[in-house]
């Protein structure tokens, strides 16, 4: 009996999980955010030193950063980078466990795009 319990609540974890969707920020067209949301979750100075165009800041480190987020669609589709990714992993993921359907961490972040460039 208690290894049918362990297994319910391993089977409840693993439904619970979500994954969270990425792409190579490389791979990012226009036609990609043209009906989407773009944001970048570095802080305003870093934003201010240069960032995509269309992309709204919101920093990750702010308080209330969530609820920059209240106007956007739960079902609206969030572009989310920083400057190499890993903050916007994290941005990324808590966007999905908060409700959020479809959002995608920008792989390598804004570095890698400027190398590229």
């Amino acid at each position: 009996m208690r290894n049918i319990g362990y297994l319910f609540l391993l089977l409840v974890v693993q439904i619970s999980c979500t994954q969270t969707k990425s792409m190579s920020i490389n791979e990012l067209t226009p036609e990609d955010v043209e009906n989407a949301v773009l944001i970048d979750v570095r802080t305003p100075e870093e934003y201010a030193e240069g960032h995509l165009d269309n992309a709204v800041n919101i920093n990750w480190y702010d308080e209330d950063f969530i609820d920059q987020f209240k106007t956007i669609e739960k079902d609206k589709t969030i572009y989310v980078y920083c400057k190499k990714g890993g903050r916007s992993s994290s941005a990324a993921e808590f966007l999905t466990s908060s409700g959020y359907n479809n959002v995608i961490d920008l792989l390598g972040g804004y570095d890698a795009l400027e190398e590229k460039n």
